[in-house]
């Protein structure tokens, strides 16, 4: 009997020794399996900000086009304006300059009159104007005559006044029309150099914009091709976390054989909240906050403020607790029957790797760690290694 039970002990040690390999061998794998997804997720992140760098770049060149674009239009409207005021103008030149000449012609008539009156006064001493006083029949009427003659004498004159006003207002507002036309006229050059100078600006911007936009794509491709080569590395991730699920759970069974209490609590796919807080981010497909097109979000983002107790959701075994790319410092628990629970961008963590965990056991603080915009907790479940919604489970 002796040595059945000694075989039996040794058989008992090459087991255990055999499940020791196996379990280092698998964490060794996962080890190195995390280290090459971290370094696929810290490039993605870079990737990530500078094709939203490229994208704002894109849109502030974009914006300046359409600024001087803009720009081009007004000062098209101005040209388009001062046209039109150079064309009234040279109407209203074009009519007072007929004005101009009748009051020319006028005036070299009413010049010609004065002066044949003038010799016709010299050579016979203005005979007229004397035979027409002269010929008055009384003191009265030669008075009267008198007065008619001085009156037509300063009505000549006036008219002569008129006809000289009227050629100085003329010319007056001729000049006038003049300048303003030949302000208009520079006006117009220079908005003309103006819309010159903007239509090569806007060429060069547009330039800019496709380059930048070439940019965009380039580095969005970048993108895409880093997000399948993560995916396919987090899937590789996520099969050895199943093969170590199925190791932890035959160990469970094991101690379960042998009478050793369980770790896992009875009520497994129900969990409690790990953080309280409100949920900025629900699980399922979202428009990527570091640029880009849609991506799916596996987890639960939970806004607290930094420093805030996580609490693990449900009772287990610790996978992992570290630093995991975009994850920032992470921790993966083991919660029994397929279930798994994940607690990403924590400030702190405060269990290790294989350590025995209870609901509501203080693990880690909230922070933003990793590829975060600012302090929450991500919070997943995982059942056979694929994320599923959380929602339903919390209570």
């Amino acid at each position: 009997m002796r040595w059945i039970a000694a075989l039996l002990a040794l058989l008992l040690l090459v087991s255990q020794s055999q499940q020791a390999t196996a379990k280092n061998d698998i964490q060794s794998k996962i080890k190195a399996q995390r280290a090459k997804a971290q370094q696929l997720q810290a490039q993605l992140h870079k990737k990530r900000l500078e094709l939203r760098a490229a994208q704002s770049a894109e849109s502030d060149l974009q914006s300046q086009l359409d600024a001087t674009n803009t720009a081009i239009s007004t000062v098209t409207a101005h040209l388009s304006d001062l046209g039109a005021q150079q064309h009234s103008t040279q109407s209203r030149l074009a009519w007072n300059t007929i004005q101009l000449g009748a009051a020319q012609r006028s005036l070299r008539l009413q010049d010609g009159l004065l002066k044949g009156r003038l010799v016709d006064i010299y050579e016979r001493g203005d005979s007229g104007y004397l035979n027409v006083l002269l010929s008055a029949t009384s003191f009265s009427d030669f008075v009267e005559r008198w007065d008619d003659l001085r009156l037509l004498v300063a009505a000549n004159q006036r008219a002569v006044r008129a006809r000289r006003q009227a050629e100085e207002h003329v010319a007056s507002v001729e000049a006038a029309l003049d300048r303003t036309r030949l302000a208009l006229q520079q006006q117009q050059v220079a908005q003309e150099q103006a819309r010159t100078q903007l239509g090569a600006l806007a060429g060069e911007r547009r330039n800019l914009v496709a380059l930048a936009d070439e940019q965009r794509r380039h580095v969005a491709t970048q993108v895409a091709q880093l997000e399948d080569l993560t995916a396919a590395e987090e899937a590789r991730l996520e099969a050895l976390i199943q093969e170590r699920q199925r190791q932890l759970a035959e160990q469970r069974r094991a101690a379960g054989i042998a009478g050793a209490p369980s770790s896992i609590d009875s009520a497994v796919g129900s969990f409690s909240w790990p953080v309280s807080g409100t949920i900025t981010s629900p699980y399922g497909w979202r428009r990527n906050p570091f640029g880009g097109g849609p991506e799916f979000h596996q987890g639960l983002d939970i806004a607290a403020p930094t420093g805030t107790t996580v609490t693990a959701a449900a009772s287990g075994t610790v996978i992992m607790a570290q630093w995991y790319g975009g994850y920032g410092n992470y921790i993966l628990i083991d919660n029994g029957n397929g279930y798994s629970t994940g607690y990403g961008h924590l400030s702190a963590i405060y269990v290790t790797s294989g350590q025995q965990i209870r609901r509501g056991q203080a693990i880690g603080a909230v922070g933003s760690t990793g590829a975060s915009t600012g302090p929450h907790l991500h919070f997943e479940v995982r059942m056979n290694g694929k994320p599923v919604d959380p929602t339903s489970r919390l209570h």
